[in-house]
């Protein structure tokens, strides 16, 4: 995972969104302030100093501060992402021995070594370590640890991992509200009252917890109420949502199945498992997840070259996994939990292949292409401490040193532009539009003072002022991003 990191930032492949975005708030917590973002805060509009805790509630990326006093660098994001991630693989070995308890030593060994050995190379993380940082380095890990500890009964873990990960994204208390309804399944008629306890203390608080986020403490970090409801189809906000769905129930059937992603979606990831996390109450924690991206209108939510599908792994594998240790349990099963279990890993392992392993041998994707060279070359011409627009691409490697923005469709009058015309970069929607964005800026106080390949770094030496230029303000209304045409299309691209 690490490796897969490095090298896309040795390819310069990582973007200011969102490695830079995380970057920038994460240095906000290293020197004891809040998690400010000025490539977040410019490009979407929000007040000026706005806090990425108006964004997500993500509190617990406070956690990485510590890494930025050892080394001041986004890569240190890169390999405190790895270092989590890997911290899953003693838990889904322990997930596995819980579930193979009454299976032959040997055959529980081998087992958990195959688990861990899927979990390390399965294709979520790959891909997830391939687009850069995410808040799922700690929802990976922090899901797996309620998991383990639930299955081992050992409540009062359960409910530290339930609050961090309430704490790592708004949403995510509902799966915690989802593990707390498997715990009652999983405990009625019997004697274990600390797990029902347990239990309906998730089903109540997890749903509770992402409603006082959504509601309250984001829009009192300074973000905007509904922002991110991408549901239009089934409403304006989720009150109407709900008053829709109860008057017309078959609008949820119509948002799952308007798009084909969306049903080739959930084939892939539940065949690539041969279905065996659907016999498992486990996978029940799936279910919030899912439904966010199966019922949104973003096109970015379908496909699998995202990070999404990070925060179901642990679910899936472990729901896979109780599946298996049951019927290994059965005599009249073994071979056959055997033959699905290797089946099962055999092909996690061979779609991870295509999925990051494969790039890494390849020589030439640690290295940037003429375009982005150009980018890393003309970055260095920028002194330390200039107030900056940057293209997506290189942002990342100025966010340590000078005061950053993203180039996008609105001038920002700042001391440097450094862009490109001859390549389209996020969030542009055509490299035209980025060589008119140079044009009027070279006709309205700006000198070019170095070139290449289609890039070229600007410098403003004029006060005139450049049409359409805005610097957000008190009142700004945050926008969201316009999703190209061309994306939703195909399961495997971003």
């Amino acid at each position: 995972m690490c490796a897969i990191g490095m090298q896309g930032w040795a390819s310069v492949a990582l973007g200011g969104f969102d490695l830079g975005i995380f970057d920038q708030g994460v240095r906000g917590y290293a020197h004891f302030g809040l998690p400010v973002s000025s490539l977040k805060s410019y490009h979407h509009e929000f007040p000026a100093g706005f806090s990425l805790l108006g964004d997500h509630f993500s509190p617990v990326l406070a956690l990485l501060a510590p890494l930025y006093w050892i080394w001041d660098d986004p890569r240190s994001l890169i390999v405190g992402q790895a270092l989590l991630f890997a911290a899953g693989v003693p838990l889904i070995r322990r997930i596995t021995a819980h579930s193979f308890a009454f299976a032959e030593p040997r055959t529980a060994r081998r087992a958990a070594d195959l688990a861990g050995l899927a979990y390390a190379l399965g294709w979520p993380l790959l891909v997830a370590s391939r687009v850069g940082f995410h808040e799922v380095a700690f929802a990976v890990p922090l899901t797996l640890l309620m998991l383990e500890r639930g299955l081992a009964r050992k409540y009062g873990t359960v409910v530290l991992a339930a609050v961090l990960l309430c704490c790592t994204k708004e949403d995510l208390g509902l799966m915690v509200g989802a593990y707390g309804l498997v715990l009652l399944l999983r405990t009625r008629g019997s004697q274990d009252r600390a797990g029902r306890l347990t239990g309906i203390g998730l089903l109540l608080g997890g749903p509770l917890a992402s409603a006082v986020a959504i509601r309250w403490l984001i829009p009192g970090m300074g973000g905007e109420p509904g922002y991110y409801w991408n549901y239009g189809s089934l409403g304006p906000d989720a009150g109407g949502a709900l008053r829709n769905l109860l008057h017309d129930p078959l609008l949820l059937v119509q948002a799952a199945f308007d798009q084909p992603l969306k049903p080739l979606l959930l084939l892939w990831l539940f065949g690539t498992m041969f279905l065996l996390p659907l016999r498992s109450a486990t996978v029940l924690c799936a279910v919030p997840l899912l439904t966010e991206r199966i019922l949104s209108s973003n096109p970015n939510h379908w496909s699998i070259a995202r990070h999404y599908d990070s925060m179901l792994w642990p679910i899936l594998l472990t729901a896979a996994i109780e599946v298996l240790g049951r019927l290994t349990a059965e005599e009249r099963t073994a071979r056959r939990a055997r033959t699905l279990g290797l089946a099962t890993a055999g092909c996690a392992l061979l779609v991870a292949v295509p999925m990051g392993l494969m790039q890494l041998a390849v020589p030439s994707s640690w290295q940037p292409k003429p375009s982005e060279a150009a980018l890393v070359r003309a970055a260095a011409l920028v002194p330390d401490g200039a107030s900056v627009e940057a293209d997506n691409q290189i942002a990342p490697r100025l966010t340590a040193r000078t005061d950053v923005v993203l180039v996008d469709e609105t001038p920002r009058g700042r001391e440097y532009v450094l862009t490109r015309s001859d390549k389209r970069s996020f969030p542009f929607a055509t490299d035209r539009q980025q060589a008119d964005r140079i044009r009027l800026l070279l006709d309205h106080g700006y000198r070019q003072i170095w070139a290449e390949g289609g890039v070229v770094l600007l410098h403003r030496e004029g006060t005139d002022p450049i049409p359409g230029e805005h610097v957000p303000g008190p009142d700004s209304t945050p926008i969201q991003d316009k999703v190209p045409s061309d994306v939703g299309h195909n399961l495997f691209r971003g």
